[in-house]
């Protein structure tokens, strides 16, 4: 019974799983392939199952196959892109990790968990292609400009202005920039802007977000690769070589693996880059801009950020404030988006209603400017004739969300007779609960969890639906899932 319960458990897991499962026994032929595995390779289970690897995709052979190749050398095949041609002939593109199955000593076969990274390399492959063709010095060089400048920026408060202050003299220098902001606070417009305003403005500006991308792929996107580096690499350069004399911007660099930390480090430190595979360096002008959506300073002290390459980005340290902390800034930038959208969806709106103004002013905004403007784009759809947004205008889920955070303050005695404030809000069902904490507790701590009681009440009123939850919240999905893992991890300790 024991054994029959655990067959039925296995056979659910690998039908839910979102990663795909392809296991094959000590011949190659495959015993079990997923319902992920079909959606990813374009095949049934029905085709496969039963058959040897290389009789399935003809462009395998016992040297490139991750499966076979785990068997092989009897050990695990760690995060291994593949790029491959299935029975189809569709190309497809996976980042795979393989572990030989033993029985006793006896090695019994192989399993594959499959991630599915074809859209995102084709994309990628776009891009490049795309950005190759307009930093053509000769054919595009007036095409090769940056959308944002400083007179983009919007906001009068001072831990702005002082942002914008070493912004300004980060411009007239050549040194790498690390920027250090939450989600949605403006990083790659100051990165936009830093470019704009020195001498490389006539030069490429790129741009990288280095989350959700496996390093496999991040390290041939960032320094080329040459053709039979790995399956179905093709010579290409990287974004380094792409931004030649101008700007590379590496968003969420806190992301990278030690590893490539170090390859990195290596790149800055000799100006030199090697395509992934190559035998030849290839000399490299190029400014960096990195950017970290945590603090640089904790991460390098838990070991997450490289002390040495956290030392070669901080030449100049850039801290952008949240929006909660740019109280004077919110109105400023309601005007703004209200004038944008009036231009671009052909409204006539003027301003907001006292009320939702005032929802505005209380509202915590985890997603900074980002989430505001959301919430105005969303509000000026809803428009018709009018002229003033009010709450009717707001979708359900972030009325709902703003009235859920009027505040009231209250003070308490404290054990040792001393008084503090601390502010209790009230949800949507009438339940108050404090949002600042008091005792030793640092701001960062505080805000973090203010952004963790946000992040876990929209997961309750989504039911656990991540795109809405991370719409709600003006954020990526991609985003709210690696904060969704932080937040695990923090109660995990």
């Amino acid at each position: 019974m024991d054994q029959k319960l655990l067959i039925y458990a296995a056979q659910n897991i690998l039908r839910e799983i979102e990663e795909g499962i392809h296991i094959v026994n000590r011949e190659g032929v495959t015993v079990a392939y997923n319902e992920a595995m079909e959606k990813i390779e374009g095949l049934s289970a029905e085709t496969v199952i039963g058959r040897h690897l290389l009789e399935v995709f003809p462009n395998w052979t016992q040297e490139n196959s991750t499966l076979l190749m785990a068997m092989s050398h009897r050990k695990p095949v760690q995060q291994k892109m593949q790029s491959y041609l299935n029975l189809k002939g569709k190309r497809i593109t996976t980042v795979n990790t393989t572990f030989p199955i033993f029985d006793g000593e006896e090695m019994i076969g192989a399993v594959e968990i499959s991630k599915n990274f074809t859209d995102v390399t084709n994309m990628s492959e776009k891009i490049l292609d795309l950005q190759a063709k307009l930093i053509n010095p000769e054919k595009y060089k007036f095409q090769v400009r940056t959308h944002f400048t400083f007179d983009h920026l919007i906001g009068r408060s001072p831990s702005f202005m002082e942002a914008i202050r070493i912004a300004r003299r980060a411009a007239d220098t050549t040194s790498s920039v690390l920027i250090h902001g939450d989600t949605g606070t403006g990083k790659e417009l100051f990165a936009q802007s830093i470019h704009s305003a020195s001498v490389r403005w006539d030069k490429p500006f790129i741009a990288q977000n280095c989350a959700a991308i496996p390093d496999t792929l991040l390290e041939s996107i960032l320094f080329g690769s040459v053709k039979g580096s790995f399956t179905g690499a093709l010579d290409r350069p990287g974004l380094f070589e792409q931004a030649n004399g101008g700007t590379l911007f590496l968003d969420e660099i806190n992301s990278m693996s030690e590893e490539l930390q170090a390859k990195l480090l290596r790149v800055l430190q000799e100006s030199y880059v090697r395509r992934v595979g190559g035998q030849s360096d290839v000399k490299i002008n190029v400014r960096i801009i990195a950017a970290t959506n945590e603090d640089p300073f904790e991460l390098m002290q838990s070991g997450k950020f490289r002390k040495d390459l956290f030392y070669r980005l901080n030449v100049i340290y850039i801290k952008l404030p949240l929006l909660y902390e740019r109280q004077e800034d919110i109105g400023l930038l309601v005007d703004h988006f209200i004038r944008q959208y009036n231009e671009s969806l052909g409204k006539d709106v003027w301003m907001l209603s006292g009320e939702v103004a005032q929802w505005f002013r209380d509202y915590m905004w985890p997603g900074n400017v980002r989430e505001l403007q959301n919430f105005i784009e969303s509000a000026m759809n809803m428009v018709t004739d009018e002229h003033v947004i009010g709450r009717e205008h707001l979708p359900s889920h972030v009325a709902e969300l703003l009235r859920g955070q009027t505040r009231a303050e209250v003070r308490e005695t404290d054990a040792g007779g001393q008084t503090s404030s601390d502010v209790v809000e009230e949800d949507a069902g009438g339940r108050t609960c404090a949002v600042l904490q008091r005792g030793d507790e640092t701001l960062n701590d505080y805000l973090k969890s203010i952004e963790h009681g946000e992040i876990e009440a929209a997961m309750v009123h989504f039911e656990g639906n991540i795109s809405k939850a991370a719409q709600s919240l003006g954020l990526s999905r991609q985003n709210l899932q690696y904060k969704l893992k932080q937040l695990s991890e923090r109660m995990v300790e």
